[in-house]
């Protein structure tokens, strides 16, 4: 976190997730983040118990209240095997410091009403964004609020460049980028965004790492199809 804050110095917010299985945990790590300069927290409902939506607002508001920073509820039962419906969101979203949720993509592509949806039931200034990077231009223009991206931790040039003109409803430049990206979209797929990016970071020569155990690095082969999409890429738009 000390690293990360000193690395950005204030010129975009700090964004860190505090989730932990047990509720004492996750506020300790938002009062750690929050001492260490983070600007606004990320939070999932991690447990090894199937939760309750009770168990889930509970833990949310008690997070919530340890810090008086901006919290984003994190919407990702691939990972948490918990789905938040239109009511939890909403009344978590009656908790002053609850600012936004990230979304999963939509089963049937239906970005536009499920975005209508939430607004008829979330404050004004509550932010809507989604996951899932191949969907973010889908997203974007359909009037989502953000794009909590992977790749533009590593990549941030060109992710910037199709967020920026889908904001402004520019179709035609932002589906021109999301070609570019179509082979890491593909990979992600494939093998898992968080797999892919360490393959990324290496190849751009920015680390050389492998993913903490037990996840295991892509193959060789997939090592390759990840330059050759990084290749194609910059053949698109600047990386």
């Amino acid at each position: 976190m000390k690293a990360a804050a000193d690395a950005v110095g204030n010129r975009v917010p700090l964004l860190v997730g505090v989730g932990a299985m047990r509720t004492d945990d996750a506020q300790a790590l938002a009062r750690d983040a929050a001492s260490c300069g983070a600007s606004a927290l990320l939070l999932a409902p991690v447990s090894y118990t199937p939760l309750t939506e009770e168990e889930v607002y509970q833990h949310f508001a008690a997070v919530a209240g340890a810090t008086d920073l901006p919290l984003v509820i994190y919407n990702n039962p691939t990972t948490t095997r918990f789905t938040f419906s239109g009511d939890l969101i909403e009344r978590l979203s009656q908790l002053p410091t609850i600012v936004s949720v990230k979304m999963p993509l939509p089963a049937n592509g239906g970005f536009a009403a499920e975005i209508a949806s939430l607004r008829r039931r979330l404050p004004e200034a509550f932010a809507v964004g989604y996951s899932g990077d191949w969907g973010a231009r889908e997203a974007l223009l359909a009037g989502a609020d953000t794009w909590y991206s992977v790749v533009a931790g590593l990549l941030p040039k060109p992710a910037l460049a199709l967020t920026r003109a889908a904001q402004k409803g520019n179709a035609v430049e932002a589906a021109r980028i999301d070609k570019g990206f179509e082979p890491l979209w593909q990979l992600f797929q494939a093998h898992g965004s968080f797999r892919v990016m360490y393959a990324v970071g290496a190849i751009l020569g920015l680390f050389e790492a492998a993913p903490p155990r037990p996840v295991l690095p892509i193959s060789e082969d997939a090592k390759n199809r990840v330059e050759a999409a990084l290749a194609h890429l910059a053949s698109i738009t600047e990386i």
